[in-house]
Formats: structure tokens, C-alpha cells, sequence
């Protein structure tokens, strides 16, 4: 059987989650859309369903699968409908919705609502992505609240460069959403993970944690909280051939890679149709029997090559980490000139094993 798959430690998950709460105190969903960024949405539901206030999907389809799982809890449609055809779905299933543009809000007078929706109406506070413009915020607000309709509303907006403490947007998107909703009641969502680690100020009533869920720092510099995370993933396999090569040698496809010195080449069974990056350069760190050493040349489809020369007692059959324990993801993601999000999102036809 091909060596090739992703460790996934819900024990972990749990810790990370435990710690968004700790951070504030208050309620917090768990992000698990895209599959939980790749770790398995039901398994990663099912392991927190005993701690979590609830879980966050980026549509229907996604919440669907939890409710067909067993999972309980409140989930957030996070881009709300597609169509108005999902309403019905929407009150069957007791599902959440954030509400972030004139045609949902189109599609809710015209609907035959029977059971009151929860709703999270969305500010534009500058990402400029989704939302409701700053100056029509609250009409909108007073509308829903004044509507048979509707069961309960949140406050919510999102923040584009929380990653970035010293650039001064977060501070600019916080005071925009201070001085548009403050008046309103109801409790307020703000905080995604760079949020929920960096910005105690803007934490409101409902955190949104999601890639700190799964272990990775959103920074891109030591940050004191994200040292506290745990990985969840660890991606291995191992070495499935051993050869020795001249210096002044080419290395995989392209001949991206020049050998300086004669060479010990391991060949790993891992590649770019399993979700490691494809760019990840020579020089991107691999782990090999739990000691660094590098990747070199270009990876292929099913195998990639690193360097063994400095590693004397590994050979056939060492166990290899891509990332995880001791190796984070977000250090790989670099060298690929990529996020930890993609790494974790792309992962594909390797198996996924659990431990609790």
C-alpha cells in the first residue's frame, strides 16, 4: 500500500479551539467549510461537537452533510443562499444565515418563511468584498428587526488585514463597525484567526476561528498566541528509492536542479496529485526520520526527490513529514510562495487517519 497520507490529531483540533475560547471568553463557531481546510469536516464536527457553540460552512451543501452526519449544533451558512429555492432547506435543517446583499434580502420578503431565521447581516467595513455599505447598515438592521421573519440577529463584518497589526486597517475597520452598529442591539461577530489572536479589542460576542483551528499561524512573524496552537495535520509518507549520483548532475523534470557535490537522492512518494505544491522550490524543508533536510528538484506528479547525502542511516523505507509536528506548514507554504490554507485545502487522494 502506497505510504503516502495525512496524519489528522483531533486532540489537537480540540486544544486549538479551546484556546479561541480562552483567548476571550466568549462564544466561538469553528470554521470547518472546504472539508474543514482539508481535514475532514465530519470527523473534525464530530470530535468538537461536545465543546463547540456551533460550526461555520460556506454554503448549504456543506451544512448538509453535517446534519446528514448527526451534527447538531447551530451552523452558519457564512454566504447565506443562492437561491431562494434554499429557504426551505434552510428552515428544515434549523440552519443559521448570514444575510450580505439586496437579493437575499429580496428573495426573504417574497419567501414563505414558517420558522424564523437566525441572521448574521454582514457590514462592508472596508474589505470590500461582501456586505451592506456603512450608510444603509442600519435601515437594513431596523427592517429584519421589525420582521415576523426573523428569530434573532447578529451584528457581523470581516476583517481583510488582521494578519498585518501594524498597518493600521484593522483599527479603521473596527472604528467603522463601532460607529455603524454601535447603537444597535444584538450581539456582534468580527473576529476571524488573526482576530481572534491579535486583536482582544475587536473579539465581540462570536469569534469565527478557523485556520487556527487546524494549527497554522495566519502570520507571517513569531506571534505570542500562535505559538500556543497546535498542528493538526501531519503529512507523510516515505522513502521509496535510494540512488547515488555524480556532482554537475540534473535532478527531476526541467533539469531545475544541478547537483553540487555527488549526491544521495530519496525518492518520496508524494506529489503534486496528492496536494504537496507543485512550486515548492529546492531548499523547501522536508523532514526524514525526524532529521531536516531539503527538497531538491522539481516535484512530480506522484514523487518528489530530496537530499540524503548528510543523512548517512536513512534509506529505504524512512518515514518522511512534508509538515506537521516540528515542521509547519506555514514555513513549507513559503518556500512554495504560497498560504497554509491552499496546502491544507489542495490535499488530495491521500488517505486521512485519525487520532483522537
Amino acid at each position: 500500500m502506497r505510504p503516502a497520507h495525512a496524519l489528522i490529531d483531533l486532540g489537537a483540533l480540540r486544544h486549538n479551539y479551546q484556546l479561541a475560547r480562552q483567548l476571550s471568553g466568549n462564544r466561538a463557531l469553528a470554521v470547518i467549510k472546504a472539508n474543514a481546510y482539508g481535514h475532514g469536516a465530519i470527523p473534525c464536527a464530530q470530535a468538537l461537537s461536545a465543546l463547540s457553540d456551533g460550526f461555520a460552512v460556506a454554503c448549504i451543501e456543506e451544512a448538509l452533510l453535517l446534519r446528514e452526519a448527526g451534527i447538531r449544533q447551530p451552523i452558519l451558512l457564512l454566504e447565506g443562499w443562492f437561491d431562494a429555492a434554499e429557504l426551505a432547506l434552510i428552515q428544515q435543517h434549523d440552519l443559521w444565515v448570514v444575510i450580505h446583499h439586496h437579493g437575499q434580502l429580496r428573495d426573504l420578503a417574497q419567501a414563505d418563511i414558517k420558522q424564523p431565521l437566525n441572521v448574521w447581516l454582514k457590514l462592508d467595513s472596508g474589505m470590500h468584498r461582501v456586505g451592506f455599505k456603512p450608510e444603509e447598515y442600519a435601515g437594513i438592521w431596523g427592517a429584519l428587526q421589525a420582521s415576523r421573519n426573523i428569530a434573532s440577529l447578529v451584528k457581523m463584518t470581516h476583517f481583510a488585514r488582521a494578519d498585518e497589526p501594524d498597518c493600521g486597517a484593522t483599527e479603521q475597520q473596527l472604528l467603522c463597525f463601532n460607529e455603524v452598529t454601535g447603537h444597535l442591539p444584538g450581539p456582534s461577530s468580527l473576529c476571524n484567526s488573526p482576530g481572534v489572536l491579535a486583536w482582544p479589542q475587536a473579539h465581540g460576542d462570536w469569534l469565527r476561528p478557523g485556520i487556527m483551528l487546524y494549527g497554522a499561524t495566519p502570520f507571517d512573524f513569531p506571534q505570542h498566541n500562535a505559538k500556543q496552537l497546535q498542528p493538526v495535520m501531519q503529512l507523510n509518507s516515505s522513502i521509496i528509492a535510494v540512488h547515488e549520483v555524480a556532482g554537475a548532475e540534473p535532478v527531476g523534470y526541467g533539469a531545475s536542479f544541478i547537483t553540487r557535490r555527488p549526491t544521495r537522492i530519496g525518492v518520496v512518494a508524494m506529489g503534486y496529485a496528492d496536494g504537496y505544491p507543485r512550486h515548492a522550490r529546492s531548499g523547501t524543508p522536508v523532514l526524514v526520520d525526524n532529521q531536516r533536510t531539503t527538497l531538491i528538484g522539481r516535484v512530480s506528479m506522484d514523487m518528489l526527490t530530496v537530499d540524503l547525502t548528510d543523512l548517512p542511516t536513512s534509506g529505504l523505507g524512512s518515514p518522511v513529514r512534508l509538515w506537521g509536528k516540528d515542521l509547519p506548514a506555514s514555513e513549507v507554504a513559503t518556500w512554495a510562495d504560497t498560504i497554509a490554507y491552499q496546502l491544507f485545502c489542495n490535499l488530495n487522494r491521500v488517505p486521512r487517519r485519525y487520532r483522537d
